[in-house]
């Protein structure tokens, strides 16, 4: 008989906010949106406290927008080196229990601990002890999902916040995602869940009545994943050492760009965002694509490679400004722009050449 696999989801609560308010017990109680200020440029919020959240303010959202729903709120400019330091004291806690560990970001991560290190057989109780632990060593609080599937335990940790644990039973996961809203779905944004709805596809048990082949033909290989998570079935493993291809942003805009200008106002504000998602997953790529899409729906892309990782604002901005230019934008009206990056590669040790005696290694 197989053992049934037990998984663990952390999702860190406001992570960049809650380590501001951590260091700076000025910021306790406030609302604190991490990012770009919205005067300049125009920056972006990279997370906001809960005391922010209360107005409205999300994740990507303008700087702009965010200070005219919270007057008061509290702008702080991201340190990346307080919350990599945060995370990687995090991931140790992690290791007390387990090695199949697969970060997601900084602030989030799953755990395979069906066998684990300290022979707890409820993973109910290895989260209990995982949360009291961050709480206590880091003054930090997660939130946990459990179940027996990665889709589910991810779904749980968020459904409790903050400094929530959800356990979701085998036997009622079916069940589970019958009454769930198809916009709660991983992988399932605005355009498809609106798409569904059109479709009559409001949650689970309606997704539940499309036969696969159905699913397929309407929303690509994405129906098959849709088709066997509505019903459990999830044996996807945690990967320890899971490879991202790559990172980036998009914006489709309400009215169509017609100006070099305007479009490179809206690729001022997507590259922050990206350079915000490269800083939480700690990554630099060598290859940078423009993605354009017309009012035709016609699309196009155009990249960029380096020598070596990038991921400087200045670099990334420089660079699609430029493939921008290159592209015949006369007489076109542009309703998306999108950044990414990608060719992270890995860092490789291969043998370059001997130098009096020593091994000389080349990193990729």
């Amino acid at each position: 008989m197989q053992t049934q696999r037990k998984i663990i989801h952390i999702d860190m609560d406001a992570f960049y906010a809650s380590v501001e308010q951590r260091d700076f017990p000025e910021y306790i109680g406030k609302p604190i949106i991490v990012g770009g200020k919205p005067e300049g440029r125009g920056g972006v919020v990279a997370t906001a406290s809960y005391e922010a959240r209360k107005f409205g303010i999300r994740s990507a959202m303008p700087s702009k927008k965010a200070q005219q729903l919270c007057p008061d709120a509290i702008f702080v400019y991201p340190r990346f080196t307080a919350y990599k330091e945060a995370s990687k004291k995090i991931r140790e806690i992690f290791e007390r229990y387990t090695d199949l560990i697969e970060p997601l970001s900084l602030d989030e991560a799953f755990l395979d601990v069906t066998e684990n290190k300290k022979n707890i057989t409820s993973a109910i109780e290895i989260a209990k002890q995982i949360k009291l632990a961050i709480k206590e060593e880091l003054n930090l609080t997660a939130s946990a999902g459990v179940s027996s599937g990665k889709f589910v335990a991810k779904i749980a940790s968020d459904m409790n916040k903050p400094d929530g644990l959800t356990f979701i039973a085998p036997e009622k996961i079916e069940e589970f995602m019958e009454r769930l809203p198809v916009e709660k779905f991983f992988g399932v944004g605005k355009v498809t869940a609106d798409k569904m709805k059109g479709m009559g596809i409001y949650k689970g048990i309606d997704l539940k009545k499309m036969s696969e082949e159905d699913l397929v033909q309407h929303f690509g290989k994405s129906g098959r994943f849709y088709y066997k998570i509505v019903r459990g079935i999830d044996n996807r493993q945690v990967q320890p050492h899971r490879e991202t291809k790559s990172m980036g942003a998009e914006d489709t805009f309400s009215e169509d760009l017609t100006t070099v200008e305007a479009m490179n106002q809206e690729l001022d504000k997507i590259a922050e965002v990206v350079v915000t998602r490269l800083q939480k997953y700690n990554l630099k790529g060598r290859t940078i694509t423009l993605k354009i899409k017309y009012h035709n729906f016609q699309q196009i892309t155009r990249n960029h490679s380096f020598n070596k990782g990038i991921g400087d604002i200045e670099t990334i901005i420089n660079t699609v400004k430029e493939l921008l230019i290159k592209t015949n934008l006369e007489n076109k009206k542009v309703r998306l722009l999108g950044i990414s990056l990608s060719n992270f590669g890995k860092i490789k040790e291969k043998l370059s050449k001997i130098e009096n005696g020593q091994l000389k290694l080349v990193f990729d």
